[in-house]
Parts: structure tokens; sequence; C-alpha cells
């Protein structure tokens, strides 16, 4: 598993219609934003690829995703900076494995 409850159960206090809620919405908003991060790569749009970076990093950051916020945040970082696209390009595979994963994995804990 390469994800962990721990900071949503901390934000939750117990209340599991929360823990829910912050799944669904990262099994909404993500994998929308993965493959627009995707998009912005292969349209070489730095900002793009800031901006959606950016974006996803709080999300798997959440799920105490280290490596995968980690990076999201270099990709942010040198999408931001306008630097390495060649970086970039060898990271995001990384970051869109992690995210798959995670999905697949969320979907069937949660039977979503």
């Amino acid at each position: 598993m390469i994800y962990s409850l721990m900071k949503i159960n901390e934000m939750a206090e117990g209340d599991e219609e929360f823990v829910h809620s912050v799944i669904s919405v990262f099994l909404e908003e993500v994998p929308h934003d993965l493959q627009q991060l995707e998009s912005a790569l292969e349209a070489k749009d730095f900002e793009q690829v800031y901006k959606l970076a950016h974006k996803i990093k709080p999300n798997v950051d959440l799920l105490g995703m280290e490596q995968t916020r980690a990076a999201a945040l270099e990709i942010e970082t040198l999408g931001k900076n306008e630097a390495n696209f060649a970086e970039i390009q060898r990271i995001f595979p990384i970051l869109k494995k992690d995210i798959a994963q995670v999905v697949s994995e969320l979907k069937k804990d949660f039977d979503l």
C-alpha cells in the first residue's frame, strides 16, 4: 500500500463520511488533473505543468504519498522555472504510475 489515511483520519476525528468524501474527491479530481498534466507536457506548456503539479501535490500529500509528493514537487518546481523539460519527462511516469496504483487501491479498499 503506497497511501496512508493517517492525515485524513486526524482531520476527520472519527467522521467516516468525511474520509469517504476526501477519497471521492481525490478519485474524481486527481486522475483528471494528471491527464491534463500529461497533455500540458505534450504541449510543452510549462505554466500549465507548474499549475497542475501544484494542484496535485496537496492531494497526494493528504494521502501520505511521500514519493509521489516529491515527484509532484519536482515537476512543479521545474515547470515554474521553465527548466529541464527532459527531467520533467523522466519524473512524470513515476507520478503517473503511483497515482494509477493508488486510484486502483482506493477503489478496491473503499468499494468504489
